[in-house]
């Protein structure tokens, strides 16, 4: 991402939820002084104020006690922060539809002012309760992919995950599940389509314990993984000899003939957060060069904005990053950006399957709304 655009992004997110936050704290306002009459504005405004500031004091260089505190809160506020303000233009739209067709009297009456209130703060908890508990389960997803050329002597089963998203709020807990869930599959191979961790290793709380899960997983093959836009920065280093002492093998912009069945292709993230040290992307050419397209051939490419790179020497695709809009109407949204922002695609006999997942765990907020957490299995033929 050009700093141009990195600067034109952050902008506009900052107005939105400039914006937004205003909008939100006077209709909460509103609607409390008519519950408590005697509420002290100021006292409102100053912990309105707190809450809104978390999202964006969460990224900044804090003591550790406060940075658990901002994090907790800053995670949670992002999800609340949506869904108040979607039902509160929701209502506020209806009512003033309402007043058009003066079906609703003008001045508005108070006790419309207080139900309409009322009604978008229990949708709004209702959709986040739901969106929170929703965070916490782990679908199953399968798909059956043949390769062009039927040169494999027994079908692979390939197990997909994908934005671990280490280090997020409850997530070494949610990864113990994740292992075992991929265990029960009792795959061949395991894939990781980055985004293993969230901005580095120092903030996870037992190291050691996420280490020994990595070693647990049990495939035939093994365990490799590619890297996302996340798993940069200043850590890299530490990160890269993390997954090595793991036991997970990291694809650079490199690939693996597997058991002398298939290649394996890992690439590097085109937009990664804080960067990979002197490591660069790849054009796709200069590693196919010594790519012996005779064998299936899978690539792992994290954000799934590449795809169209890819020609009939490539079998299947498989990538994350998108989490599928993760919180709704977010969905609508990566559908719009990309060609495929979830699911399986190809698109024709001669193009490469293409496989996105949501991911096994959600970004930024603990909560998922219109998505899931997913591991997949594929079964290559």
């Amino acid at each position: 991402m050009s700093i141009a655009v990195f600067i034109f992004v952050l902008t506009a997110f900052l107005i939105v939820y400039v914006g937004g936050n205003y909008y939100i704290a006077c209709r909460l306002f509103q609607w409390l002084s008519l519950l408590l009459p005697n509420i002290n504005a100021k006292i409102f405004i100053g912990i309105f104020i707190l809450i809104a500031l978390s999202v964006i004091l969460r990224f900044m260089p804090l003591p550790p006690g406060v940075k658990n505190v901002v994090n907790w809160a800053g995670a949670y506020w992002m999800g609340i922060f949506l869904y108040l303000l979607l039902f509160m233009l929701a209502l506020d739209f209806v009512i003033f539809i309402g007043g058009i067709m003066q079906i609703i009297p003008f001045p508005i009456p108070q006790s419309i002012i207080f139900y309409k209130g009322l009604i978008a703060i229990m949708l709004a908890a209702v959709t986040v309760s739901y969106g929170l508990y929703n965070a916490t389960q782990v679908k199953y997803v399968s798909y059956d992919v043949q390769t062009r050329e039927s040169v494999l002597a027994k079908e692979i089963k390939i197990v997909l995950i994908s934005d671990l998203h280490l280090e997020g709020l409850k997530s070494e807990q949610h990864f113990a599940n994740i292992v075992q869930g991929v265990n029960r599959l009792q795959p061949d191979i395991v894939c990781i389509a980055g985004d293993i961790f969230n901005n580095g290793i120092s903030s996870l709380p037992n190291p050691s314990e996420v280490m020994d899960m990595f070693k647990s997983i049990e495939a035939r093959y093994g365990v490799y993984a590619c890297l996302g836009n996340h798993d940069g920065g200043s850590e890299f280093d530490e990160m890269l000899r993390f997954l090595a002492l793991s036991n997970v093998k990291l694809l650079n912009d490199e690939y693996t003939i597997v058991d002398d069945r298939f290649i394996l292709i890992g690439r590097l993230d085109s937009s990664s957060i804080g960067g990979y040290g002197s490591l660069r992307r790849k054009n796709l050419a200069d590693i196919m060069v010594q790519v012996d397209t005779n064998y299936p051939v899978i690539v792992m490419d994290h954000n799934p904005a590449h795809v169209e790179e890819y020609g009939n020497e490539i079998d299947l695709i498989l990538s994350g990053h998108t989490h599928r809009g993760q919180l709704f109407p977010g969905r609508i949204i990566t559908n719009a950006i990309f060609v495929v922002d979830y699911g399986h695609y190809q698109k024709d006999a001669d193009s490469p399957h293409i496989i996105v997942t949501s991911g096994v765990c959600p970004w930024g907020t603990p909560m998922r709304v219109g998505s899931q957490n997913e591991i997949v299995s594929i079964i290559l033929r």
